[in-house]
This record gives C-alpha cells, structure tokens and sequence, in this order.
C-alpha cells in the first residue's frame, strides 16, 4: 500500500507495544473527587457555582461570553468542595473547581439532535455548548475550527490519527475499539462543513484501513471520506507535515489549516461530537495511555475530566522507583511535572513515566556546528543557527533565522550529540518574541489614545 510523507523528521523508538493491546478501560478517581480547571481551551471561563452547591454530571460549571470561550461541565455528580489555584499541565497553577461525588451519577445532558437535519448554526452550537476543543493537546475550540472565515474555501477535513508521540496508543485502541463512533464523527463535520473527509493512518496501524474502510461502506460513505496511509515518522501527526503529506499542500507560515482549504481535529475530537449529537453528553470525560518505562502497568484508560493522575494509583498502575520523569503527554511534545498530583483535562492524551534509559538526562556540551539538527528539522530551519543568536541575546537575528515558525517538536534536540536543550532556548525566545510584541502593542495603543484625546472636539471658530 502506498504510503505519504513529508522531508526530515526523525524515528525515534515506538515502544507503542507497551500498551496497544490493552484495551480502554474505564476508571475513577479513588478520592471521588474530580479538580476541574474553569478554563480548558479557548478564552478565560468564570466559575458558574460556588462552593456548597449541588452539580449534576454534565451541568456547564465555568463559561464565558467570547466567541473563544468553551463551557465546562461537572465530570461527576456532587457537592462542590473548593474553588481555588491547582498545578496543572505546563506547571501553571490555574483556578479549578474541585467536586466530590456523591455517587448518583445524576446526569444533566443535553437533548440528541439530529445532525442531519438540524441547522448548521444549530449544529455549531452544539458543539460549543457541548465543550468540545481540540483533543490532541493544543485544544483549541472544536466550534470555532467547524466555522472559518467566508473567505476560506474548505475542501477536506482531515482526521489526524497519525499519533506519531512515542509510547501513546489511546487512538489507536478507539479506532479499533468504537471505528463506528469515528465514522460518524466525521459524517457530522462533513456535513457541516461540506468538505471531502480523508482520515490519515501512520503506517505501524495499516491493520486498521480495512476496519475502517468497512465502516464507510457499512454507513454508505464511500463517496464522502477515505483512509490514506502516511509513513510512520515523528513529528508526521503535525498539522504541517499531516497537511503536506496527504495533500501535497503548504500550511503557509503563521497561518492556520484553513489557509490551505483545511480542517484538521484528533480522532477523539471526532468521537466526541458523535457523542454530542447522539447523547447530548458534553465533554466530561476522555480515554488517554498511561506508559512509559517507569510505568507497572501500561494501560489506556477513560477517566472523568478532572481526575488527578495520583488518584488512580496504585489501582490501575503505578510508578517505578526507577522514575526519573512524569511527563503530561508524550515524550517529545508532553511537560514534564514535577509530581502525579495534577488533573488529567481535555487535551491529556496521555502519561508517560520515563526512567533514566529512556530520557536524554545529560550535561549540555558545546555546539559542533554538526548540522544533524538542520538535517531532522521538518520545518526547514536552521535550529544551530537560532540556538547561537539566543545565545547571543540577538532576539532579532534569531527571528530571521525563523524562531517563531519551530513548531517546538523537539527533533533538534533529539538528534543533537552534544545534548543541547533547543526546544527550551526557543520556547523562552519565543516568550521574550512575545512579550516585546505586547509591549509594541501596548505602545502603539497608548500613543493612538494620547493622540485622539489631543483632538480638538469640533470647530475652534
């Protein structure tokens, strides 16, 4: 079978067998409690209740009044317990609500609505009220993506089921599991969008195209969407290279996939909007793998959003004394946590716990100017190059060289010899890029305000 791909990247180890034939399990949190953070993608939400109130399962808890913002919704039954800062991925301490069950399962979901003959605005609304975002970890609101600009022209809809992180099986595993829900996930986007569908397959789970592709048929979708295989490589589950491998087609930089007549969303998005419209559920819960050396039990697991990764050990796994990180997510784009004790959210596609082997632990040593991270850098760029003008304090040069187009995959790094942390060094050149741009900003506004309020009001005759 034919298999698509895009110019550098890397092969680090799959070690994908850890858990690939463990099925998704369900599991809850031992304390009965969930931490939910009031903001999980999208523009900040405010706290709905207070403590003391009573919450049914899938009653919108934290919203907002932006066009980016998304609800968020009690994952459990119960009293709410606490609202207060918590660690959360990105080592950022964010207000969360924090809920204890009271063991009801009390569920306050919305009507199914048929999404074939329901308006598209009606279709859109669903799936903001529903919560749903991204749920490959940028989790960026799935309603906004469903509704671009007039001036863009969507053809396809793209289903990113590369899921090209090392040790992370938890797409997989659903598309082997429920390949119905995906199915109709993707109908549903189509419909909206009036898109051609294309689901996108890394090569190491070419034993899922026939499943899938009998799905289609079943459903008599045969003319709307199809599977492609990609060739299994790191960082092939980018928006950039999933783009230009399947279509041949540019993400332009400091665009969006949209730009190039496409729409992209993770497998688990896609069953989350099945579940939208057939159960009226929102977003309260999601599967993830939990792997890594480090780990006692590889496993993939459904938990409610808001469960603490502490509160489902040692139940359903455990760590290794011989744990050197814990890492939100995969290994080359996850963070690394400084404890267990942080909620799994809606972008939590997994944990990784990794020990000593299988971490790049090591004192930087100097730069060679080998080039081995120009070679693995799928965006083209020259990693050495910005590293040295960092270095130097030369924000602008490193600008030039395209600091703000790394996609921060973390391919320089791995492959460098001399052990250097780029992905680090660019993502605090990338902050200070950013922080001089709001201060340009800020400038400029306070200028422009200066400068209307010297006005004169109306004739001076």
């Amino acid at each position: 079978m034919k298999t698509r791909t895009f110019k550098g990247g890397i092969h680090p180890k799959e070690m994908k067998e850890l858990s690939r034939d463990c099925p998704i399990t369900p599991a809850f949190p031992s304390s009965n409690t969930v931490t939910i953070p009031v903001t999980m993608g999208g523009a900040p939400n405010t706290p709905l209740v207070k403590v003391g109130d009573v919450v049914a399962k899938g009653q919108v808890i934290a919203s907002g009044d932006k066009f980016m913002s998304v609800p968020v919704h009690a994952s459990v039954s119960g009293k709410v317990k606490k609202i207060a800062n918590f660690l959360t991925t990105g080592n950022a301490e964010v207000p969360c609500i924090v809920i204890e069950s009271d063991g009801s399962d009390t569920t306050a979901f919305m009507e199914p609505l048929d999404p074939f003959t329901c308006e598209r605005t009606a279709a859109l609304d669903r799936i903001k009220q529903a919560g749903i975002v991204g749920m490959g970890g940028a989790s960026f609101p799935a309603h906004v993506k469903l509704n671009p600009p007039e001036d863009k022209d969507i053809e396809y809809v793209l289903v990113n089921a590369a899921e090209c992180e090392p040790y992370l099986t938890v797409d997989e595993r659903t598309m082997k599991e429920t390949p119905e829900k995906l199915i109709d996930g993707l109908a549903i986007v189509l419909k909206i969008s009036g898109a051609y569908g294309i689901i996108a397959l890394e090569d190491n789970k070419a034993y899922l195209k026939p499943v899938l592709e009998e799905q289609i048929l079943k459903c008599g979708y045969t003319d709307d969407m199809e599977v492609v295989l990609v060739k299994t490589k790191y960082p092939q589950g980018s928006e950039k290279f999933i783009v230009e491998s399947v279509l041949g087609a540019e993400i332009p930089s400091a665009k969006l996939p949209a730009d190039a007549g496409t729409i992209i969303s993770n497998v688990g998005t896609f069953c989350a909007i099945s579940d939208a419209f057939r159960l009226g559920m929102p977003l309260i819960s999601r599967a993830l793998t939990v792997s890594g050396g480090g780990c006692t039990k590889p496993c993939n697991l459904k938990v409610p959003v808001g469960t603490l990764v502490s509160d489902l050990m040692p139940q359903f796994f455990d760590k290794k004394d011989s744990t050197v990180k814990i890492i939100s997510g995969g290994p080359m784009m996850g963070f690394a946590m400084p404890t267990e004790a942080f909620p799994i959210v809606k972008g939590t596609s997994g944990i990784t716990f990794l020990t000593e082997e299988e971490t790049f632990l090591k004192d930087e040593s100097q730069c060679i100017s080998c080039g081995k991270c120009i070679s693995a850098c799928p965006m083209h760029l020259s990693p050495v190059l910005m590293s040295k003008e960092l270095e130097a304090q030369n924000i602008a040069s490193a600008r030039k060289f395209g600091l703000m187009d790394c996609i921060e995959c973390g391919c320089c790094a791995y492959v460098c010899p001399a052990g250097i942390r780029l992905v680090q060094r660019f993502r605090m050149g990338k902050s200070i890029v950013r922080t001089q741009m709001a201060q340009e900003r800020a400038k400029a506004e306070a200028a422009k305000k200066a400068a209307d309020s010297n006005k004169p009001n109306g004739d001076s005759k």
